[in-house]
């Protein structure tokens, strides 16, 4: 038990100190690999019939999400912020219609948006830094 509480916390402070040294393109990344951790943890305790598990993991991730709304720059002259927005808050959507049914499909479908996102945002990760 002790090992594990040590193990914890060695990973939040990883976390925290990953989280000072990053960027703002990294800390999306970061943000996004959140969610995807987090659906994987909810799926996990659905299929493990752990209700409260589940969602516990489901409410992280749409804090995540809500996260990701606050943080996008709506002064950009151009759709792209609102859709993200009309994106993220329809995964919220299909989140809290999971939890609310024990549905695996809508956290599948979450997931493959966000992974979906994830790896065009990765993508752009070399030109960020050229521009940096």
């Amino acid at each position: 038990m002790l090992r594990q509480r040590a193990a914890a916390q060695y990973r939040q402070i990883d976390v925290a100190s990953g989280v000072e040294a990053a960027s703002p393109h990294r800390l999306v990344q970061m943000l996004m690999q959140g969610v995807l951790q987090r659906v994987a943890e909810a799926r996990g305790a659905l299929e493990r019939g752990e209700v409260a598990a589940r969602g516990e993991a489901i409410g992280k991730a749409m804090d995540i999400l809500l996260g990701l709304q606050g943080a996008l720059n709506r002064e950009l002259d151009t759709d792209l912020p609102d859709r993200l927005d009309a994106l993220y808050d329809y995964m919220q959507r299909r989140l809290a219609e999971a939890n609310l049914h024990g549905d695996d499909r809508r956290l599948v479908e979450v997931a493959e948006l966000m992974r979906s996102l994830k790896e065009g945002w990765d993508g752009i990760a070399p030109e960020v830094a050229a521009a940096g």
